[in-house]
């Protein structure tokens, strides 16, 4: 018989996630609604904007979503992506998967306040700028992390009712919208004498489409994830996709093209246009609950990939302590909630690419790691196995990787600095981690450096 471990026993006391709570916290991790999308009309115009929104699933969302599945289902504990990295190429690569990751999570975290500013701004202008708009973001952070600290099941449960209210505006306006539609209006490619911005057009596709990985962190909360992670993905992806392109098909197609103007936030006024300032001020309000959504699926994931790094050694096991009333992992969320107003302050367009670049050099990783098990670990038990052989994995993996790579050659000389910076930050931690190990200053969950630490077998993954 084996041993529960006390990180075990904890979870196996919790309140596991079901599938529709889970299926609506993907939502969130994702997309949260179509607020955000705006700028890709201004940066390309309204065709290539639709083109994107409808093309961007099947060769990025598609793709992620089926390895989210395949390795959640083998290795269902909190972690997620840190123990793929972790069983395909060691400690090393598990740690800076960590690392890109987790503060890819939190600059994220730190955007949600501020897009939810950015449509509430138009209604309270002095929320633009100065101590206003600061307090607004430091009060948001502060109460939002509060609510995630009362639980995972309460987050999952949240989301539903987010959803539904944030949602219900974008559904009326397309309603009222179709009688306005002129389809001529969906051929435009903008507007003459507008150029293209393409680094802006495929960073609002990317940061408005990625992050389905990012709920395996949560796998070990999930009630049966073996059975519940794949259905769950799957009717994300077609929810999300779906209300991303009803909108953005109404809006552009009922709204004569002024491209300047569709910038995040132009649904709220796109609706006026559409239906009066009655739905304009429900999009907003719907706006602050999906940054709602958003921050706290985000948050929650953030928070249990600390706590997987600390069950996998990566993290000494005092980062691991949960709150003794509601069994959360309050150390990940306090964390995570400090470095996310730390960068709160940053230009939202460079939090967005500073998030994208970081997401990026995690990805290329999560893709090696899926197909080095695939090849070195062929015998492993997969509850769910992406249903192609490996030259067409390489393949499905190829296609988003070259979008990945895209990504990190448009970045700004800015975002790369921010990104060197954490990325230098990362491997010193992990070398000061080691050290802590060898002297013994703190007590991790692994065998200590220079011992023999377990490694999976090649064929059976134990």
């Amino acid at each position: 018989m084996t041993q529960e471990t006390p990180a075990a026993a904890t979870v196996s006391r919790a309140k596991k996630l079901s599938l529709i709570p889970l299926v609506f916290l993907i939502y969130f991790e994702v997309a949260g609604g179509p607020y955000g999308e705006e700028p890709a009309v201004q940066a390309a115009g309204p065709l290539l904007a639709i083109i994107g929104f409808t093309v961007f699933p099947f060769i990025w969302s598609v793709p992620e979503a089926l390895i989210t599945a395949e390795l959640c289902t083998t290795f269902p504990g909190n972690g997620g992506f840190v123990i793929w990295a972790d069983r395909a190429f060691g400690p090393f690569w598990g740690s800076l998967m960590g690392t890109w990751k987790f503060l890819c999570g939190v600059v994220n975290i730190a955007s949600f306040p501020a897009l939810g500013i950015n449509y509430v701004q138009q209604a309270i202008p002095a929320l633009e700028s100065g101590w206003p708009r600061y307090t607004a973001l430091m009060g948001f952070t502060l109460a939002l992390s509060f609510l995630n600290y009362t639980g995972l099941a309460i987050v999952g449960y949240t989301a539903i009712i987010l959803a539904v209210i944030s949602l219900a505006p974008f559904i009326l306006m397309s309603l009222i919208a179709i009688p306005k539609i002129r389809p001529h209006r969906w051929l435009s490619l903008g507007q003459k004498g507008v150029k293209k911005d393409w680094t802006l057009f495929f960073n609002t596709l990317f940061w408005n489409l990625n992050f389905w990985d990012s709920v395996s962190t949560v796998a070990g909360e999930v009630d049966k994830p073996q059975k519940t992670f794949p259905l769950a993905l799957l009717i994300a992806v077609i929810f999300t996709c779906v209300s991303y392109l009803i909108p953005l098909v109404a809006v552009t197609g009922a709204v004569p093209l002024v491209q300047t103007q569709w910038e995040t936030g132009f649904h709220a006024e796109a609706a006026e246009m559409i239906a009066g300032k009655w739905l304009k001020y429900w999009i907003q309000f719907g706006s602050v609950l999906s940054a709602i959504g958003l921050f706290e699926a985000q948050l929650s994931s953030c928070a249990y990939q600390f706590f997987g790094m600390v069950d996998i050694g990566v993290l000494p096991c005092f980062l691991g302590n949960r709150s003794k009333r509601f069994n959360t992992p309050w150390v990940g969320i306090v964390i995570s909630t400090i470095i996310a107003l730390a960068v709160s302050f940053m230009d939202f367009e460079d939090i967005i690419a500073s998030g994208n670049l970081l997401y990026s050099l995690g990805m290329l990783l999560e893709f090696a790691s899926f197909l080095w098990l695939r090849w070195k670990s062929p015998m492993l038990e997969r509850p769910f196995r992406v249903p192609v052989k490996l030259p067409l994995l390489v393949i499905m993996c190829l296609i988003p990787s070259v979008f990945l790579i895209l990504i990190i050659v448009i970045a700004k000389k800015f975002v790369y600095l921010v990104t060197g910076i954490m990325t230098v930050a990362g491997i010193g931690f992990f070398f000061l981690m080691n050290l802590c190990k060898t002297k013994k200053w703190m007590r991790f969950n692994v065998a200590q450096v220079g011992e023999d630490r377990p490694r999976p077998d090649p064929e059976t993954g134990v």
